[in-house]
């Protein structure tokens, strides 16, 4: 499993270099939840009585704000950093597994070179995570008219499950398209294809990974949502720091292991030649 999971290691060993990425992001994103539409889903499921409007429903489950003005600068703000620091650091990531070294030398360079593919990938996983938030809505919306309420969260269960189980395995077909753009320079198709075929060889092992961390994150922003908001945004960035340096630096690790190559973060084969 060190394909999937050494990248904990990393995280471990350099947090306080990649920990600054991720700190904006994560703060619009927890500003970007709504806050009365998820406590208002989750009070309902515990109260007996889960039947919401379709609104209600993708107000809890989307990412995308409509109630409110301040709600979509927080979310267009989200995009935009995660956009940005995302791309930075990949590429400060990739330096350090290629080279060997956590300086800041080349990677802003690096960054413009990848940010309009960091553009492409994060608005296709925004519009992914979208199209799962509508068709998990418009399912609980239409079992929500079955009378019989045990019945609903049988089915609300089954629903979510099947909708997630095809969010994630869509998701890993692009997860190594960045970064072999990154490393190869190959165009656009042709990157899609070399990595589709890199990550057939960890599929399942990115599948299980990626649905263990989406419901770690169901479950802590559904149990926050029903304390103080002050708390639920709070927690909500601690949890979305560790969500977002997890998606972007396994991206490279992954790659560096699929495709044989050396890390010189562990290796440090540069020292031989100071």
């Amino acid at each position: 499993m060190r394909t999937v999971f050494g990248h904990w290691k990393y995280l471990a060993k350099n947090i306080w270099f990649v920990l600054p990425f991720a700190i904006l992001p994560a703060v619009f994103l927890a500003l970007s939840l709504d806050y009365t539409a998820i406590g208002a889903l989750v009070r309902g499921i515990f109260s007996g009585e889960p039947r919401l409007s379709f609104l209600g429903y993708f107000g809890a489950f989307g990412l995308l704000r409509f109630d409110s003005a301040l709600g979509a600068v927080f979310d267009t703000l989200a995009f935009v950093t995660a956009v940005f620091f995302g791309a930075f650091l990949l590429s400060f990531v990739e330096k350090h597994l290629r080279i060997g070294k956590r300086t800041m030398s080349g990677v802003p360079a690096g960054t413009g070179r990848i940010l309009f593919s960091m553009l492409a990938v994060t608005a296709l996983y925004l519009v992914l995570y979208e199209v799962w938030a509508i068709v998990l809505s418009a399912i609980c919306f239409a079992i929500s008219a079955i009378r019989a309420t045990p019945l609903v969260y049988v089915l609300f269960f089954l629903a979510f499950l099947a909708t997630s189980f095809a969010l994630v395995y869509v998701a890993t077909i692009f997860y190594l398209w960045l970064p072999c753009r990154q490393l190869t320079g190959f165009g656009f198709y042709d990157a899609f294809v070399y990595s589709y075929r890199l990550m057939m060889g960890v599929r399942w092992r990115l599948i299980f990974a990626y649905a263990v961390s989406f419901l770690a994150g169901i479950v802590v922003v559904g149990g926050l949502s029903v304390t103080h908001e002050a708390i639920f945004r709070t927690v909500g960035v601690a949890l979305f720091i560790v969500l977002f340096l997890s998606f972007t630096v396994r991206m490279e690790t992954v790659y560096f292991a699929q495709d044989k190559l050396d890390r010189e973060d562990e290796l440090l084969s540069f020292r031989g030649y100071r």
